[in-house]
């Protein structure tokens, strides 16, 4: 296994904690976790990776060891905060994203926002929530102010043990070994018998703003750099399940230089699933000079 660094920066108005796995002049990659995870759940694709990285992961504000916003949390934070973080680490270059989830949301739409700072993105089951309608609106905001009323909470385990064997239940492709792990960075011991999740409960609150998808079109309709999407091919936990083929392709169309995969055996958390397969294709996606625009990506299947 290899070993990572923390390290800590003041911006944004929060302290941010950043994981670094590898050497200091290898060229860098940034790795951006999805929602309720955290940047150390990619030691398994780190593992696998086969070329020398310096691998940047941050933990997103809210989650891991990065501070909690009392306000509440809001994708153009997460923009700003990618933005000062490749400021960081990353000035000279355009970055090389991979965004897991939530993480590949804010990569795509990142590139389109500023396309010159990026030069590849990978999005690992990214590709945006369920699309809503302004009809939804009401009902959104009543639940969002129901839920103000009392601070949300996650449960409580007993132990990693108890916690692991959940992340089991929830996933039976784990196996114990990457349940432990993934236990504990998750969640930490807050007292003798008492293991809580390390990010801010208040994530759990519905958000009074809905999705527009219309929005991270248009953004991803700027995108210069070439973007592979990743699927699972036994994905529950993605919006994009609830397009039609027609809504689905508008969002793959809105790329200027679109490629997809697939990853079979695996479920949403792919990189925890299938870790050599996902490495196995980010790496070949990023060592290709040039390729057809909108076609599959090699090893396309896997």
């Amino acid at each position: 296994m290899q070993t990572s660094r923390s390290t800590f920066h003041e911006f944004n108005g929060l302290r941010h904690h950043v994981r670094i796995w590898g050497k200091a002049g290898a060229p860098p990659l940034f790795l951006l976790h999805g929602w309720m995870d955290v940047s150390a759940s990619f030691q398994f694709v780190v593992d696998e990776l086969r070329r020398d990285w310096r691998v940047i992961a941050p933990d997103w504000r809210g989650f891991g060891l990065t501070g909690w916003c009392a306000g509440g949390y809001w994708f153009p934070d997460y923009y700003a905060d990618l933005d000062t973080l490749l400021a960081l680490y990353s000035p000279e270059q355009p970055a090389q994203l991979v965004g897991h989830s939530m993480g590949g949301v804010i990569a795509c739409t990142y590139a389109g926002i500023r396309p010159d700072r990026v030069a590849r993105v990978v999005s690992l089951e990214g590709f945006g929530l369920a699309r809503t309608t302004p009809a939804e609106a009401p009902g959104r905001y009543r639940r969002w102010l129901d839920e103000l009323v009392a601070e949300p909470r996650f449960r409580i385990y007993g132990s990693f043990d108890a916690l692991a064997a959940r992340l089991q239940r929830d996933n039976p492709r784990l196996t114990p070994e990457k349940a432990q792990f993934i236990a504990r960075a998750w969640a930490r011991e807050t007292a003798p018998d008492q293991i809580e999740m390390v990010s801010d409960p208040r994530h759990k609150r519905a958000n009074p703003v809905l999705f527009r998808i219309e929005e991270l079109i248009a953004c991803w309709r700027d995108v210069t750099a070439p973007t592979l999407w990743v699927f699972a091919r036994d994905s529950q936990g993605s919006g994009y399940l609830k397009d039609t083929p027609q809504q689905l392709a508008e969002r793959k169309g809105a790329f200027r230089d679109y490629r997809e995969a697939w990853i079979e055996d695996a479920g949403h958390m792919m990189h925890h699933d299938q870790p050599a397969a996902v490495a196995r294709l980010i790496e070949d996606f990023l060592a290709v000079k040039t390729a057809p625009a909108r076609g599959r990506a090699p090893g396309a299947a896997v």
